[in-house]
């Protein structure tokens, strides 16, 4: 054989050994991905990637309530930081005043809910020698004039006779008050005053000048700002720490024991 044939034929065989090479190597490249492609279509249609894709969007689930919790607590924590701090110079405090615990309540003559409330929240401190009663006004615009008056009138019987004729006042009214706004008729609220031993001129002289018609509006801002949107809105606070907890509406007896009985746990 002439050598330029031989050495062609090496090329050829070398050209057709290199095409077969590359032939076999993409085949074996659509062989992987075919391979690849089936195993995946698998694994979707099996019970380990459902139970996977459950368990993320569980998890995802998960902590989208924990940031609304968070968000929550923040914003009530917010709110509560907005109460305004006891002071017995202005407050109204039934029972101890250095009391370990507080029951804040912002409430509403002639809320008939506040109405069946004050009994409850009076037999929880009789209870409760450690809790004092701090009394805050918020008298509802659909309960006003008559609310808003009461707790002038309210607030005069207090500035004549303190904290005991002030709460005699107060509980007289509720004991008597029909509620929703027309409950106690305003000219019987100086009458009462003499009832229960004030001076007739000097309560009406105060009740007359409306004196206490600004630290009432006040409270009832205050009770806003605090997160309070209808009453009663109480809080029962344990005063070293500041920890409070919100109550919302006429709760029974069990219940603020019960608020209580975990305050107690969580400053220990």
């Amino acid at each position: 054989m002439k050598p330029s044939l031989s050495l062609g034929l090496i090329v050829l065989a070398a050209t057709l050994w290199s095409v077969q090479t590359l032939a076999d190597a993409d085949n074996t490249e659509q062989l992987i991905e075919r391979k690849v492609e089936q195993k995946w279509q698998e694994y979707l249609e099996s019970e380990a990637f459902e139970s996977r894709v459950e368990a993320v969007i569980l998890q995802f689930i998960e902590k989208q309530q924990q940031a609304r919790v968070e968000q929550q607590r923040t914003a009530r924590g917010t709110l509560m930081n907005n109460i305004a701090p006891i002071d017995p110079a202005t407050d109204r405090i039934r029972g101890a005043e250095d009391a370990a615990f507080t029951l804040i309540e912002y409430s509403d003559f002639e809320c008939p809910f506040c109405k069946r409330f004050h009994s409850t929240a009076r037999e929880f401190i009789e209870r409760n020698s450690e809790v004092n009663w701090v009394y805050r006004h918020f008298p509802l615009d659909f309960h006003n004039p008559g609310a808003q008056k009461q707790a002038e009138a309210a607030e005069c019987a207090g500035e004549l006779g303190g904290n005991e004729q002030f709460w005699r006042y107060t509980d007289r009214i509720y004991e008597r008050t029909r509620s929703n706004g027309k409950g106690f008729p305003v000219e019987n609220l100086v009458p009462l005053a003499v009832e229960i031993g004030l001076d007739e001129n000097a309560f009406e002289s105060c009740f007359d000048s409306e004196r206490y018609r600004d630290k009432v509006l006040q409270q009832f801002a205050n009770g806003q700002a605090s997160g309070v949107s209808g009453t009663p809105g109480s809080f029962l606070r344990h005063n070293a720490s500041d920890e409070t907890v919100p109550i919302s509406g006429a709760q029974p007896l069990a219940v603020l024991e019960q608020v209580l009985q975990q305050l107690r746990q969580a400053v220990e």
